[in-house]
């Protein structure tokens, strides 16, 4: 739930990237981090294991200057994938206000991106909220690995997997060349600062 101080004009909101194990949430954070230098408020917070990139959670709090009258001010988070840590990706969307959910586009991974995104439903279910009425975006990554010869689904795949039913929208994306990642970011805080702005009703 986004924090909005009346007397100094200031918002700050909260967007979580989601997903299976491996599938690039903590590299968008990190091309984030470094390509967006001017508007990152401090530094990015990672813990990183071997079995999963991110054990607890990515954090790297960001400032985009003043929109309609106010400071905004964001929080990126990512949760971790595996299986095992269920209770840390619910702990990591109290408060949430926008998701990038990042799907991993490796074909023996399409199990694993329809698991994450009935466990992301489940948990936002948990908290009171929607994953139809939740600003939501997603991120079909990995689709440099053609280049690699491995075999990944098609886009079209992608999409009826995941995005028959939600109709939100969605971009492919390489997290570890950067393509993608900054669309896919603006997009979200697009719909999450549309709804706070409905939810506060502030003035221009």
């Amino acid at each position: 739930m986004a924090v909005f101080n009346i007397k100094k004009r200031e918002i700050e909101c909260k967007i979580v990237y989601y997903g299976p194990g491996r599938c690039g949430k903590t590299t968008n954070l990190e091309h984030v981090f470094k390509s967006y230098k001017k508007q990152v408020d401090g530094e990015m917070v990672s813990i990183n294991t071997e079995g999963d990139r991110t054990l607890f959670f990515d954090f790297l709090p960001m400032e985009l200057g003043k929109i309609k009258g106010c400071d905004v001010r964001v929080q990126l988070f990512t949760v971790p994938g595996q299986v095992q840590y269920t209770s840390t990706r619910k702990l990591v969307l109290r408060g949430v206000d926008g998701i990038v959910f990042v799907a991993d586009s490796l074909a023996d991974r399409r199990d694993k991106n329809m698991m994450s995104l009935k466990d992301l439903q489940q948990n936002l279910k948990e908290y009171g909220l929607n994953v139809f009425k939740i600003p939501l975006v997603l991120q079909y990554n990995k689709r440099d690995l053609t280049d690699d010869g491995m075999p990944i689904m098609s886009l079209e795949k992608m999409e009826r997997d995941l995005n028959r039913q939600l109709k939100v929208p969605s971009f492919p994306g390489s997290a570890v060349k950067g393509d993608g990642v900054g669309k896919t970011l603006q997009e979200c805080l697009k719909l999450t600062l549309q709804s706070l702005q409905k939810q506060f009703n502030w003035a221009q």
